[in-house]
């Protein structure tokens, strides 16, 4: 895996996110014949698919979360004529995985995630079969009946946890149709009045703000006993952070909270637009075994790198631990030119594992994957921790502004980035045998 090309990965890019949807929507691009993967026609199907009986339970489960009216999809899918109207072009969508939006590779890496929005394999080949058979409605009375679905302003990880214990929100700021990138660094009181535990985390932009707030990380700054450092990372798509049971990622009493917005004018002036974190504590009572951080990881070492005109390039970071950590969840990040990332360990012993890989990445959509207690990486120490990138400064990067210019490493939207944010539980070597030898005893008793 380590010599892992970028024709490879160019050969696997299908870029998605918000934007590639209303580009395949909008035009006559046929996706889903560039895709090697091949689903199941109905054409050699026996029975009949119809949108009520089999295509609407789809777009439930999938679809309608952000395919309704308030909601951040472009159009609702929500009636059969909805459905039947984009019929062909839901069919591409999901074929080339563009749709539901979360890039990660599900052929390399560990796959059992805590969040995982992606289509089975089953599911598409019902779409692709209605479609064939040209799109039908069938019986209305085999409609299920329909989602109340929440408040699409609310926190998502409402659903999950409840409401949050604590809301912290940016001071307004006036974003304009049209300009630069902006900076809006408010400092302000978490209202969290001694140290506690965080659960969960979800930073959530207005809805105006949502097409402006190119990512919004925040700091904690201060407090009682001094614990500094990263509260959390936002960027666009991104739906929160989960903290593992038995670690605490700590929220400091008395602490403020520094926002780093980065807003990027889009064509509409948003008026006091506010960030809002949503903070999910454990009970006062709680006491962890061990912390947990969030941080950035480069992959350019700190020397920076240019991309040439109509060039491509790879860049890597080696990271490793002092003590042994788990790695409980992954993010990589990049800008329009990064199209690939992907995340290594290399054992003292030599031995390299594959962990994560994403091969169409997109800027649009940015994911904090999560992985199952079980099955998240454990290192020792002398283990290391090594991070891919891909860029693509061509015309073959259908997201690539302009690839007649150079690129270099940058905080506007402009520039590239080049890091990937990891949340670390800090173990030491009982944690670890410990940890390692329940791993062992489930898989004895899987047997």
């Amino acid at each position: 895996m380590l010599d892992l090309g970028i024709n490879r990965v160019m050969s696997r890019m299908a870029t998605s996110g918000m934007l590639a949807m209303l580009v395949a929507f909008g035009s006559g691009q046929e996706l889903a014949a560039q895709q090697s993967v091949q689903f199941a026609s109905a054409s050699s199907a026996d029975a009949e698919v119809t949108f009520t009986a089999d295509i609407a339970p789809i777009l439930q489960a999938n679809c309608q979360v952000c395919h309704q009216e308030g909601a951040i999809g472009p159009m609702p899918l929500m009636t059969y004529q909805d459905a039947r109207r984009w019929s062909a072009r839901i069919r591409n969508m999901v074929v080339t995985r563009e749709m539901p939006p979360y890039q990660y590779d599900d052929d390399v890496g560990i796959q059992d995630l805590k969040y995982d929005p992606r289509m089975s394999d089953e599911d598409i080949a019902t779409v692709v079969a209605w479609v064939e058979q040209g799109s039908p409605e069938g019986d209305p009375n085999d409609m299920p009946p329909p989602v109340v679905w929440p408040d699409p302003t609310a926190f998502r990880l409402a659903d999950q946890f409840g409401e949050p214990d604590v809301i912290v929100r940016s001071t307004p700021y006036d974003v304009p149709a049209v300009g630069q990138d902006r900076w809006w660094q408010p400092v302000v009181d978490a209202g969290i009045p001694a140290d506690r535990c965080i659960r969960a985390i979800e930073t959530k932009p207005s809805v105006e703000g949502r097409a402006v707030a190119h990512h919004a990380n925040s700091n904690w700054v201060g407090g009682t006993t001094r614990v500094q450092g990263m509260l959390s990372e936002y960027a666009l798509g991104k739906i929160g952070e989960i903290i593992p049971e038995g670690a605490c990622r700590t929220a400091p009493g008395g602490a403020q909270v520094r926002f780093d917005i980065h807003y990027w004018p889009n064509g509409v002036d948003v008026v006091d637009d506010q960030v809002e974190i949503g903070i999910w504590l454990h009970p006062e009572d709680y006491e962890p075994e061990y912390q947990q951080n969030l941080t950035l990881y480069y992959l350019n070492g700190g020397r920076g790198y240019d991309i040439p005109p109509n060039g491509t390039l790879m860049t890597r970071g080696i990271h490793q631990w002092d003590t042994p950590v788990r790695l409980d969840s992954w993010q990589p990040h990049g800008h329009t030119r990064l199209v690939a990332m992907s995340m290594e360990i290399l054992r003292a012993n030599g031995r390299t594992e594959t962990v994560s890989m994403v091969s169409n990445w997109s800027a649009l959509w940015h994911h904090s994957h999560i992985y199952d207690d079980d099955v998240a990486p454990l290192l020792d120490v002398g283990d290391k921790v090594i991070l891919t990138g891909w860029y693509d400064n061509t015309e073959n990067n259908r997201y690539n502004p302009d690839p007649d210019q150079w690129v270099g490493i940058g905080d506007r939207t402009a520039d590239e980035m080049s890091h990937a944010w990891i949340a670390v539980t800090h173990l030491d070597e009982e944690g670890f045998q410990k940890l390692t030898e329940e791993r062992q005893q489930r898989l004895i008793s899987q047997d």
